[in-house]
């Protein structure tokens, strides 16, 4: 079955590649992402003059009371002023890698960048109007101004995004790539790569001196020849990226050969994976001792203005929630008390910060003779074992299984939020028992709070297989901002409302 199915991937990489080259056929790749960023450039100054109209409508159009209805208005002044601002706003963009291949369709980073570039342009304009004292314009417009253009800006990069998502279907915005070294360290680099399909990059396969060539070694790949034979594999595949996994390069002249080779050329980009550092991502600083850099391994993910930023999104919802919420709570629990005996609220023991345990508070949605219950069902308890989860538990209650499949039972975390035990965003709990799952990522998962919610949350919930929730999780950690917590939060209302995957 295993030979069958790695047929039948092989099968699939073939036919993917067929697909890039048809379409590389009709357009190069450099000519593909020439025509996007014209199309990028176009949708923001589209985005851009309608947020600036749209906050001109809000704030002379409308006759909103806080603002001055006798203020004297200017369609000709304000319209010259949005071609300027317009045009500021672009060169801002620009200067700040907004059109950058490497900036694009890459998370949320993309609309961090529209953020701090609008408010540049926002700051731009107070600073011209202090120093100009004929430019004089409306603060309302203005504000709601620089508010309208992250949020249409970003709509218009969303819809973009979503059209070469379409388009990758068929072969176009996809780049072959290759993996220098096939050992455990290239192998783990090839399962998230291959996991994450919205990546742009069509992994073709591994180049190792050691392993036999046409070999399947992981998954769907196999070896492509001896690293001796790189140019010719690089023309072959016309492959674009090259990733070079470091702890596969036994010496470092031979690494500083390829870097020479490789590492200004046009044709390909050469990349290094992080080593132990693909492990250890909590944060790396640099400081000097004797003039020595050295690199200090933070202990945990988040410092500074990263947890303050987190804190606040935290308390800000956290709070007003538990207030509006307590009439639900109190409800639940009486259905709760009412329906099945036992207690009310259930303490899991599960880890937390640093490896620091705690009790995470959730409603009770199982019997409490549950070990009973399961003990009379050995294939469902070796299930339980293998994936922490049961579809169909025959311990869950009526009310439980109603609270789980819209994760009412979890609202007594906000409590453990409060508590700063827990956040509304991160990786899922685990107990002390599932750390070892997480296997070499085991140390960093313990380096942020757990989560109400997640990636995982918003991807499958229960539906997904244990491994896929340890790749979403290391995904969060790696790659957390601020804005990847608000777009979570926001994915986890339809998520629940589905009930998808929940049990």
């Amino acid at each position: 079955m295993m030979g069958i199915r790695t047929n039948v991937d092989r099968f699939n990489i073939i036919s993917m590649g067929k697909k890039i080259g048809r379409a590389n056929s009709v357009l190069s790749r450099q000519t593909q992402w020439r025509l996007f960023r014209g199309a990028l450039f176009v949708m923001d100054i589209i985005m851009i003059v309608a947020a600036f109209r749209l906050a001109y409508f809000f704030r002379f159009e409308v006759p909103f009371s806080f603002f001055d209805p006798t203020a004297a208005i200017d369609p000709v002044y304000y319209r010259n002023l949005v071609y300027v601002a317009s045009i500021l706003w672009i060169v801002i963009f620009a200067f700040n890698g907004l059109y950058n291949p490497q900036n694009l369709l890459g998370g949320t980073r993309e609309y961090s960048m529209i953020f701090r570039s609008s408010t540049e342009g926002f700051l731009a304009v107070v600073i011209f109007g202090f120093l100009i004292p004929d430019l004089l314009i409306a603060r309302g417009w203005l504000l709601m101004t620089w508010g309208f253009t992250f949020i249409l800006a970003s709509f218009g990069r969303f819809l973009m995004r979503r059209a070469v998502y379409v388009l990758r279907k068929y072969g176009f915005f996809l780049t072959p790539a290759i993996i220098v070294g096939a050992n455990q360290e290239g192998r783990w680099l090839a399962e998230q790569l291959l996991s994450w399909e919205t990546s742009g990059l069509h992994l073709v396969g591994f180049v190792d001196k050691k392993e036999p060539v046409t070999t399947p070694l992981f998954h769907n790949l196999v070896c492509l020849g001896s690293v001796d034979q790189l140019g010719e594999i690089i023309e072959r595949y016309q492959i674009g990226e090259v990733i070079l996994a470091s702890s596969a390069i036994s010496t470092r002249d031979y690494l500083l050969e390829i870097f020479k080779r490789y590492g200004v050329s046009d044709k390909v980009n050469l990349r290094l994976s992080s080593g132990l550092y693909e492990i250890i991502t909590t944060g790396l600083t640099v400081n000097e001792f004797a003039y020595v850099p050295l690199v200090y391994v933070n202990k945990v993910r988040l410092t500074g203005s990263d947890e303050m930023l987190k804190l606040v999104l935290d308390m800000f919802i956290t709070i007003p929630a538990l207030i509006l919420l307590s009439p639900v709570l109190l409800v639940i629990a009486l259905l709760i008390k009412l329906s099945s005996p036992g207690p009310i609220v259930h303490k899991r023991r599960v880890m937390g910060l640093n490896g620091k345990q705690f009790y995470a508070l959730k409603f009770r949605t199982m019997v409490v003779n549950g070990d009973e219950v399961l003990a009379k069902h050995p294939e469902l308890k070796a299930e339980l074992e293998a994936n922490h989860k049961l579809k169909n538990d025959p311990r869950v209650t009526k009310i439980g299984a109603f609270l789980r499949k819209f994760s009412l039972d979890e609202l007594l975390q906000l409590i453990n939020v409060l508590k700063r035990e827990m956040s509304l965003v991160g990786p899922r709990m685990i107990s002390p028992e599932e750390v070892a799952m997480y296997k070499q990522f085991d140390m960093n998962l313990l380096t942020v709070r757990p989560g109400i919610t997640g990636l995982w949350q918003v991807s499958g919930r229960s539906d997904i297989t244990y491994d896929e929730r340890v790749r979403l999780d290391m995904y969060y950690i790696r790659n957390w901002s601020i804005w990847l917590d608000l777009q979570l939060l926001f994915q986890t209302i339809p998520a629940v409302l589905k009930g998808r995957g929940a049990y």
